[in-house]
């Protein structure tokens, strides 16, 4: 539902910037709301999961996002949606630091590193919510078409809150316990250093998966003379590639460690949004896209259960606020940078965040798993 909903309103963002008649920097200022939303609600969020539980939390922001998904075509300036994208930002952050954070629980009793598993979801989710953007952006307006998602939305909480609140998280009584299969830690400052690194790779990619959902469909579209339907289809190749990679994730880290997933990710990243920017057709950029989502796929995922296992829902809190400080750059920095180039070169910031989330992962190696 969360991938849903926000493919849905991104495969909209064209219409919308239109409607607002906002310029390349205005409308980065504007989108910079999602981000700035979502980074001042993620630390109250840990603190709210520790008091009223992860599934409580998990429910009531999955209705606040839905709700929140129908203000941004009910604007008419640049000013106007940036306001509104802060709640709907909120929401957003909200719904996936308590999502993680029950996800981490179910991960320390199942002892699998599943949390791409769950990752490939919101990826699934993305993938249909850009698809049925695409077929409908020329039949539907965005106010329609949003508010039908957010019916979508409430009905898919109010199902799946009354599973989450059926089944209460499970215990974990010790978040660090002394195995092999945990990071080493000489203490809670360790701890604390560790939470940061794997925030810092969270951030370096997070600025690659915010760019895509804001700028691609406008790159396709402004720059490469697309189609609404194929610039829809930018995003959801995107998607569909990071759910492919995602559904893999498990395997992989289980074959390969963490260190080596994320330093493959990383890599392959840096050379799939190189072409996705500088390539001269639609298609052309379109695989990029999807070499980069593969790219990307579990180097979020990873980093946050990390960080979930060296500091809890507390950890799961900070390593996201980190995180999306990549989505909170990502916006206004490469909409001033595609005013003062252009979107193309813009996008190649993406890139280069890759490289560097790789090359953290690979100074750092030895914090993961003895061997790996």
């Amino acid at each position: 539902m969360d991938g849903f909903l926000f493919a849905g309103w991104v495969v909209r963002i064209p219409a919308i910037k239109q409607q607002t008649g906002a310029g390349a920097g205005a409308l980065g200022l504007a989108l910079l709301g999602v981000s700035a939303g979502a980074v001042a609600f993620m630390m109250l969020t840990g603190r709210l999961c520790r008091r009223f539980g992860s599934h409580a939390v998990t429910t009531a922001s999955g209705a606040a996002m839905a709700l929140s998904i129908v203000l941004p075509p009910l604007t008419h300036s640049a000013t106007a949606l940036g306001l509104v994208l802060l709640v709907f930002g909120a929401a957003y952050g909200s719904l996936n630091v308590a999502m993680n954070s029950a996800a981490v629980d179910l991960i320390e009793a199942l002892r699998r590193p599943v949390m791409s598993s769950f990752h490939a979801a919101f990826s699934l989710g993305g993938m249909l919510g850009a698809g049925l953007g695409g077929l409908i952006a020329g039949r539907l307006s965005p106010t329609v078409h949003l508010l039908l998602l957010a019916v979508i939305g409430l009905l898919v909480t109010a199902v799946a809150g009354r599973v989450l609140h059926t089944h209460p998280a499970p215990v974990v009584p010790e978040r660090l316990p002394p195995s092999t299969d945990r990071p080493r830690s000489a203490g809670p400052s360790r701890g604390r250093r560790l939470v940061v690194v794997f925030g810092l790779i969270a951030l370096c990619t997070a600025y690659g998966e915010g760019a895509m959902a804001d700028w691609g469909a406008l790159h396709l579209s402004q720059d490469l003379s697309a189609g609404p339907g194929l610039a829809a289809a930018g995003y959801a190749v995107f998607a569909l590639a990071m759910t492919a990679g995602r559904l893999s994730g498990t395997a992989v880290v289980q074959r390969f460690g963490a260190a080596r997933s994320l330093i493959a990710g990383g890599t392959t990243a840096a050379a799939g949004m190189l072409l996705g920017a500088l390539a001269p057709t639609a298609w052309a950029a379109c695989l990029g896209f999807a070499v980069a989502g593969i790219g990307l796929a579990n180097i979020f995922p990873i980093a946050i259960a990390r960080a979930g296992e060296a500091g809890g829902s507390d950890g799961v809190a900070v390593a996201s606020t980190v995180g999306y400080g990549g989505m909170l750059l990502g916006p206004p920095a490469i909409g001033f940078l595609a005013e003062t180039s252009t979107l193309p070169v813009a996008l190649t910031t993406v890139a280069l965040l890759a490289a560097v989330a790789a090359g953290i992962a690979y100074a750092t190696r030895r914090a993961h798993r003895p061997g790996r």
